[in-house]
């Protein structure tokens, strides 16, 4: 077993004493100081049902700790409830919370010299948020999901947060009554966990797992479900061997295990926010990974899962069919997946998966056969024109035609937007811009899931198209491009564009234009004036001034 950072600290001799001290007033006695210092990262929180239910794992954590023979040293990192804040001013803190969080993990690792880290997290930032903090810190380490909620029930049919956002699209146009829409409020969310669908936080679990940094079948688990507590005190001594073995985050996160975890986000349908985390995941593990090698991977990857939200089941849906082994299985046998790579239990992937059947059972519907794949390709579709020269990001399965061009309707918000929505001034046939909401612009590069869901709702989600520097919801399909970038803020195209423009959204060419000429954009381009920063002080202010654009991750220590 190698020297424990912490602990050959504060036995190195009596100048030490004092930091002793303060060990002997927590209990510790003399033979814990040659015991590994595991943190616990706990985002248990009442802010949301997505993190209510994270103490018991965290307490199951600490039990699993110390019975493995290392001393827990538990310590917080908050989180922002996405579905909360969706649609107001509080969802620009949501991306700078993913910051935050790694900051709290760097900062507590390194300022206590822990010897080994145990992230528990639920909601959509502590993922990622977790996962930079674990890589900057670069000491053993383990992710503990919190786990995905059980679907509501209303008449018949399961629930979700996504069905509220929806609902209020189809109550506006006086396609849902308003008792049903009261019921659908009030039953959608049952309990504690995750939004249940393949959202943005049970993709990044799914992509964890496939990564190898959490558990096999921990990253589909219900949080109310009596296997996950088990699970997290699993992981609790699988970390404490990984710290006596020595194994660290960036001996696993390489580029093929990265690229593993891209081919699972595809295979499952997984959210648009997979590919600004995974950027900024790359960024902070310094393995080389760009926008474009998304798109590699989309085209030789297909989709395998019926998911939310394009399809028709949730997460504990997929679980119960076989989880995400069964999905690596089926990747790796079809030759998708890199076998070779090392997890946090010291076993490669291959090794893992061997004792799993070569194809799915019959007896459900949620994965489907290599061979009979929902989609041919990957879902995640990186789209580059004169209006995205960097890339933007689209969900393109599902749709009918995934092909418009129409005229411009320009939004420098995303509360104007949805007025012109809910009042019936969008029409089949608009493209949608909702610009200045990138990193820099918002700041914070809020998600347009309000926007989005009113456009389903109101029955034109595959007609009307939207475009936006700004983010979506995991929850979000349609005919919809995002992370468009450069963003409006640092002069893109898209900051030039006129009401009524013709824009094009090819999906089939992969292209993002707008139809104006260059002499014309060139004109323009003379004449746009960044606008003043809307926040000058505080958290918001400093992201907006050290973000990076979308295309490297948003992230605030890169080169721009």
């Amino acid at each position: 077993m190698p020297i424990n950072r912490r602990s050959h600290h504060i036995t190195e001799g009596v100048a030490r004493a004092p930091n002793r001290s303060m060990y002997y007033a927590l209990g510790y006695e003399e033979g814990d100081f040659g015991k590994p210092m595991i943190g616990v990262a706990n985002g248990h929180s009442t802010i949301t049902p997505c993190n209510s239910g994270l103490q018991k794992l965290a307490d199951a954590a600490v039990a699993g700790i110390e019975e493995a023979g290392g001393n827990a040293q538990i310590f917080g990192t908050p989180t922002i409830s996405d579905g909360m804040a969706m649609g107001t001013e509080g969802m620009k803190y949501s991306l700078v919370s993913r910051e935050v969080i790694a900051d709290c993990i760097e900062t507590c690792v390194g300022g206590q010299w822990m010897d080994g880290v145990l992230v528990v997290g639920g909601c959509d930032k502590n993922m990622p948020g977790g996962m930079m903090g674990i890589l900057r810190a670069n000491v053993p380490a383990i992710y503990v999901y919190g786990g995905t909620i059980l679907p509501g029930r209303y008449q018949g049919q399961d629930l979700n947060i996504v069905s509220v956002f929806e609902a209020v699209g189809q109550f506006t146009a006086g396609r849902m009554t308003q008792t049903d829409f009261t019921e659908i409020e009030r039953r959608a969310i049952p309990g504690s966990g995750s939004c249940g669908g393949m959202y943005t936080a049970n993709t990044m679990s799914s992509a964890f797992e496939a990564l190898g940094m959490s558990l096999p079948y921990s990253s589909t688990m219900a949080n109310v479900e009596d296997e996950i507590t088990p699970s997290a005190k699993a992981a609790a001594r699988v970390l404490v061997e990984a710290v006596r073995r020595d194994l660290k985050p960036r001996d696993i996160v390489t580029r093929k295990s990265i690229e593993n975890a891209v081919a699972v986000i595809m295979a499952t349908g997984g959210s648009t926010n997979a590919v600004l985390h995974f950027l900024a995941i790359a960024h902070t593990a310094e393995v080389e990974w760009s926008i474009d090698d998304f798109e590699r991977v989309r085209r030789r990857v297909p989709v395998l899962c019926d998911l939310k939200p394009s399809g028709r089941h949730l997460a504990v849906d997929l679980h119960r069919a076989g989880g995400i082994p069964q999905v690596m299985k089926l990747l790796l046998e079809a030759g998708l997946l890199h076998g070779d790579c090392i997890t946090i239990t010291g076993k490669t992937v291959a090794e893992t998966l061997a004792g799993l059947p070569a194809v799915p059972r019959a007896d459900q519907d949620v994965i489907r056969p290599i061979e009979r794949p929902m989609y041919e390709h990957g879902h995640l579709a990186i789209l580059k024109g004169n209006l995205s020269s960097e890339g933007a990001v689209a969900k393109i399965t599902g749709l009918k035609n995934p092909v418009i061009t129409g005229p411009a309707r320009v939004f420098d918000d995303e509360q104007s937007a949805l007025a012109a929505i809910m009042d019936r001034r969008i029409v089949a046939g608009d493209v949608m811009v909702l610009r200045y909401l990138g990193p820099k612009g918002a700041p914070g590069m809020p998600e347009m899931l309000a926007p989005t869901s009113a456009l389903i709702g109101q029955g034109l989600g595959e007609s009307v198209g939207l475009v936006t520097d700004g983010r979506f919801s995991g929850g979000t399909w349609g005919m919809v491009v995002g992370h468009v970038a450069p963003e409006a803020y640092a002069g893109g195209t898209i900051a030039l564009i006129e009401e009524g423009d013709s824009i094009t959204i090819d999906a089939h060419r992969l292209l993002l234009q707008l139809n104006v000429g260059d002499s014309e954009l060139a004109k323009r381009r003379a004449a746009w004036k960044a606008p003043a920063p809307r926040y000058t002080r505080g958290v918001l202010a400093k992201f907006a001034r050290n973000a990076s654009s979308a295309s490297r991750g948003a992230v605030l220590d890169g080169d721009d």
